[in-house]
């Protein structure tokens, strides 16, 4: 059983944390790791139902933790090699002390009514939040993509967003969503009017409406790289000296040597794989 969540909250006691987190995922033979900082906890953890299971039991003991949504998946296999608690300054690194999601965010659109603005052909702008190396194995229909490779980019390259669409309507999304408590906020600040996060991210999508408006895969932080609509693994496989993705036909390349793309070779996403610096 893997399962994953966050929230923000003020953690005065973020040190003190780390040791108890350890022991008991230690104690339940959970794999995966836990985030710790000053303004919130994020986990993606892997084990037996009954330790995942004792493990909420374990975080709703305390009710800075009690009610978080948590996002279930199966695997016939461990998906993370070892167990890691890290503090951190923050769960998801944007370099704006100011931008704190506990006190203000972005309003939520749940997947269902965020799929029926697609039905209707609404025009609105999709946002993609996400690092480049994840939208190009998919994304949804339509969808902006900033083409940052950390999220750190973000309040920069929204500089580049059109004047007049700040007055529309912007559904932003991520993987499962904790990307955009922070951008939405970065965003509002910046003069966009009418700004939504995606409630539960793509993930949370997929659960809800399942493939609908979706092209491609969704990667995902563990050793299964990428999910279907479905949930399910795909054949994507991570480049072990880039850290690139890779799909199933670029895998076939001529150029794909030791779990790396050496050169430039035709993609089925674009048309074109840039040459990856780390593996020439």
């Amino acid at each position: 059983m893997n399962i994953s969540g966050y929230r923000f909250v003020d953690l005065n006691d973020r040190d003190e944390l780390r040791d108890p987190f350890m022991n008991m995922c230690t104690v339940l033979e959970l794999k995966g790791t836990i985030l710790l900082s000053p303004n919130g906890i994020n986990f993606f953890l892997a084990g037996s139902e009954e330790s995942v299971s004792e493990f909420i039991q374990y975080l709703e003991s305390d009710k800075r933790f009690s009610g978080i949504p948590i996002k279930f998946s199966r695997t016939d296999y461990q998906p993370f090699r070892r167990m890691l608690v890290k503090r951190k300054n923050e769960i998801i690194s944007l370099g704006k002390s100011e931008i704190k999601p506990s006190e203000f965010t972005g309003p939520y659109i749940k997947p269902i009514e965020f799929k029926r603005l697609l039905d209707g052909e609404k025009d609105i702008l999709v946002l993609d939040t996400r690092n480049d190396y994840e939208t190009r194995i998919g994304s949804f229909e339509g969808s902006l993509e900033l083409g940052i490779s950390t999220f750190r980019d973000f309040p920069n390259a929204i500089e580049s967003i059109p004047e007049e669409y700040k007055s529309k309507t912007v559904v932003m999304y991520c993987t499962g969503g904790i990307r955009c408590e922070k951008a939405s906020a970065v965003m509002i600040n910046a003069g966009f009017e009418d700004v939504k996060q995606l409630e539960g991210g793509i993930l949370g999508y997929f659960d809800e409406c399942g493939g609908s408006y979706w092209d491609g895969d969704c990667f995902v932080f563990d050793q299964r790289v990428a999910v279907d609509s479905d949930l399910a693994e795909t054949d994507i496989q991570m480049c072990f000296k880039c850290r690139e993705p890779l799909s199933e036909d670029e895998q076939k390349s001529e150029y794909y040597v030791i779990g790396c793309l050496l050169y430039t070779s035709p993609s089925p996403r674009d048309g074109l794989l840039s040459r990856m610096p780390s593996c020439a």
